[in-house]
């Protein structure tokens, strides 16, 4: 601000009338006219006379042929302005061009001071030469190229996975599970399976919420919707054994089969027991009893002291007419004890029969 106080001064000064003038509204007041008197009169006509004498012998002297000769200049042709448009006002040409031309008018330097007498004077000037023209180069600037232009595409552009997407994504999924089981807490299951829809809805992958939604609809009698979500969950992954045995169990509840569903995830099995004998159950319920004491015979590996697959095994041994193995397998079943009543009496009319 001091700055601008210090110019509005210095222009303050500038405008402001001097110490020593006088006010632009004050003029001198004339005086009173008065009467010129005789003697004054006389003296001015008297210098006149004398200036008027003086003129005369001079212009008499001048005339003389000793007198010096009076320079005359002829008076030399207009000059036309000429108007040159400067390089940095000139249009930017589309494309280059050859070389221009300006043609530019130019006059003659004035001819030197003639001195001719009085005479010569009289006598009619000599009009000057017209113009020549020149050529002149008029420098023409070269358009400046813009700076090329990168376009990248856009497939060539990788693109980062949205880490932070996908865990919110995730978190959004087990918060609605959690909502879920706390609806179910407070008994509230309509609300809970629509939160755990919601939770499959984010994500599919989540199993939690997909299992208690199962059960949910199971305990509701809703098999058929269980099962549809059931096999949308191995359609996403293959590699789940107890959604398969699951899946397998409604399924021949329902009258199927169910084996091509537990075959389809027995490599993921490997040594499950339970998921072998299951198998093997399956295989057996439709006769298939080769495959059935193969799969009993893995399951037993595993679990040696199991008596009811035991009494599976020699079930299938006994329809495949392979009765000595299938007697030792029923007394196998009857040594363990952890049958049921009816069953341990079946194991033992078997060994029995067998035993004759």
């Amino acid at each position: 601000m001091s700055l601008i106080n210090k110019m509005l001064q210095d222009l303050d000064k500038r405008g402001s009338p001097g110490a020593d003038g006088a006010p632009a509204d004050i003029r001198p007041v004339g005086r009173g006219e008065r009467s010129v008197p005789l003697p004054v009169v006389m003296g001015a006509l008297a210098g006149v006379i004398i200036l008027t004498a003086g003129g005369v012998y001079g212009w008499r002297y001048l005339q003389q042929p000793g007198t010096a000769p009076v320079a005359v200049v002829a008076p030399a042709a207009p000059i036309r302005p000429v108007v040159i448009t400067p390089a940095e006002q000139l249009p930017m040409p589309e494309t280059a061009q050859p070389q221009q031309v300006a043609t530019v008018a130019t006059t003659a330097p004035p001819p030197p001071a003639t001195v001719v007498p009085d005479k010569a004077a009289a006598r009619p000037q000599t009009p000057a030469p017209p113009p020549r023209e020149r050529n002149v180069p008029v420098r023409e600037e070269k358009p400046v190229s813009p700076a090329p232009r990168v376009n990248t595409p856009v497939d060539s552009v990788a693109v980062a996975p949205q880490a932070g997407r996908q865990a919110v994504t995730g978190q959004g999924a087990e918060g609605a599970y959690r909502r879920a089981l706390a609806s179910l807490q407070d008994g509230r299951v309509t609300e809970a399976v629509a939160q755990l829809e919601a939770a499959l809805a984010i994500d599919a992958r989540h199993e939690a919420a997909r299992q208690t939604l199962v059960g949910i609809l199971i305990e509701q009698r809703r098999t058929d919707e269980a099962m549809r979500l059931l096999q949308a969950g191995l359609a996403l992954d293959v590699r789940q054994p107890a959604m398969a045995m699951l899946l397998a169990r409604l399924q021949i509840d329902g009258g199927a089969s169910g084996i091509e569903t537990l075959m389809a995830s027995l490599p993921a099995a490997g040594g499950n027991g339970e998921y072998r004998a299951f198998l093997a159950g399956a295989l057996q319920r439709e006769r298939r009893h080769p495959e059935a004491v193969e799969q009993y015979q893995a399951a037993l590996r595993a679990a040696p002291e199991n008596s009811v697959w035991w009494m599976g095994l020699g079930i299938s041994l006994e329809a495949e007419k392979r009765l000595p193995e299938a007697l030792a397998a029923f007394q196998r079943a009857r040594e363990a004890g952890n049958l049921s009543p009816e069953l341990q009496g079946f194991v033992e009319r078997k060994a029995a029969a067998l035993g004759r």
